[in-house]
Protein backbone atom coordinates (compact mmCIF):
# COMPACT_ATOMS: atom_id res chain seq x y z
CA UNK A 1 0.00 0.00 0.00
CA UNK A 2 0.68 3.61 0.64
CA UNK A 3 2.58 3.15 3.88
CA UNK A 4 6.01 4.63 4.59
CA UNK A 5 7.46 2.60 7.45
CA UNK A 6 10.64 2.84 9.48
CA UNK A 7 11.55 0.08 11.90
CA UNK A 8 14.23 0.11 14.60
CA UNK A 9 15.44 -2.59 16.97
CA UNK A 10 18.28 -2.91 19.47
CA UNK A 11 21.24 -4.75 17.97
CA UNK A 12 22.71 -8.01 19.17
CA UNK A 13 25.93 -7.03 17.36
CA UNK A 14 28.56 -5.20 19.40
CA UNK A 15 29.61 -2.95 16.49
CA UNK A 16 26.42 -0.86 16.52
CA UNK A 17 23.54 -0.13 18.91
CA UNK A 18 20.54 -0.28 16.57
CA UNK A 19 19.44 -1.90 13.32
CA UNK A 20 17.13 0.28 11.21
CA UNK A 21 14.99 -0.59 8.19
CA UNK A 22 13.03 1.80 5.94
CA UNK A 23 10.28 0.84 3.51
CA UNK A 24 8.90 3.42 1.03
CA UNK A 25 6.95 1.56 -1.67
CA UNK A 26 5.08 4.75 -2.65
CA UNK A 27 8.36 6.02 -4.15
CA UNK A 28 9.14 2.71 -5.83
CA UNK A 29 11.65 1.85 -3.09
CA UNK A 30 10.86 -1.47 -1.46
CA UNK A 31 13.62 -0.89 1.09
CA UNK A 32 16.15 1.93 1.39
CA UNK A 33 19.69 0.82 2.31
CA UNK A 34 20.43 4.02 4.32
CA UNK A 35 18.03 6.84 5.18
CA UNK A 36 19.56 9.86 6.90
CA UNK A 37 16.27 11.64 7.54
CA UNK A 38 14.79 8.56 9.23
CA UNK A 39 17.95 8.10 11.30
CA UNK A 40 17.78 11.75 12.41
CA UNK A 41 14.15 11.47 13.48
CA UNK A 42 14.80 8.25 15.35
CA UNK A 43 17.83 9.82 17.05
CA UNK A 44 15.76 12.76 18.31
CA UNK A 45 13.32 10.32 19.88
CA UNK A 46 15.85 7.77 21.19
CA UNK A 47 18.25 10.29 22.69
CA UNK A 48 15.44 12.54 23.95
CA UNK A 49 13.82 9.63 25.80
CA UNK A 50 17.13 8.41 27.22
CA UNK A 51 16.99 5.20 25.17
CA UNK A 52 20.30 5.94 23.42
CA UNK A 53 23.47 7.82 24.35
CA UNK A 54 24.25 11.19 22.76
CA UNK A 55 26.60 9.45 20.32
CA UNK A 56 26.12 6.02 18.74
CA UNK A 57 26.45 3.93 15.58
CA UNK A 58 23.41 2.46 13.80
CA UNK A 59 23.25 -0.12 11.01
CA UNK A 60 20.90 -0.06 8.05
CA UNK A 61 20.66 -2.19 4.91
CA UNK A 62 21.83 -5.45 6.48
CA UNK A 63 18.77 -7.39 5.28
CA UNK A 64 19.55 -6.17 1.74
CA UNK A 65 23.15 -7.36 1.87
CA UNK A 66 24.42 -3.81 2.48
CA UNK A 67 26.61 -2.76 5.39
CA UNK A 68 25.30 0.77 5.91
CA UNK A 69 26.66 2.40 9.06
CA UNK A 70 25.27 5.70 10.30
CA UNK A 71 27.13 7.80 12.86
CA UNK A 72 24.69 9.69 15.08
CA UNK A 73 25.64 12.49 17.45
CA UNK A 74 23.72 15.07 19.45
CA UNK A 75 25.47 18.43 19.77
CA UNK A 76 23.32 20.65 21.98
CA UNK A 77 19.91 20.73 20.30
CA UNK A 78 21.31 19.54 16.96
CA UNK A 79 21.45 15.96 15.69
CA UNK A 80 24.29 15.19 13.28
CA UNK A 81 24.06 12.23 10.91
CA UNK A 82 27.13 11.03 9.02
CA UNK A 83 28.91 8.09 7.48
CA UNK A 84 31.02 6.94 4.58
CA UNK A 85 29.66 6.93 1.03
CA UNK A 86 30.38 5.15 -2.22
CA UNK A 87 29.90 7.13 -5.42
CA UNK A 88 27.94 4.95 -7.84
CA UNK A 89 27.29 7.51 -10.54
CA UNK A 90 28.71 10.93 -11.27
CA UNK A 91 27.66 13.59 -13.73
CA UNK A 92 27.54 17.26 -14.58
CA UNK A 93 24.56 19.49 -15.30
CA UNK A 94 24.94 22.74 -17.22
CA UNK A 95 22.13 25.24 -17.03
Amino acid sequence: GDLEIGVIAPSVDTEFLFEVRAFVPTLGINEDPVTGSLQAGLAQWLIGEGLAPARYLAAQGTAMGRAGRVHVERDGKDIWIGGDVVICIEGELRV
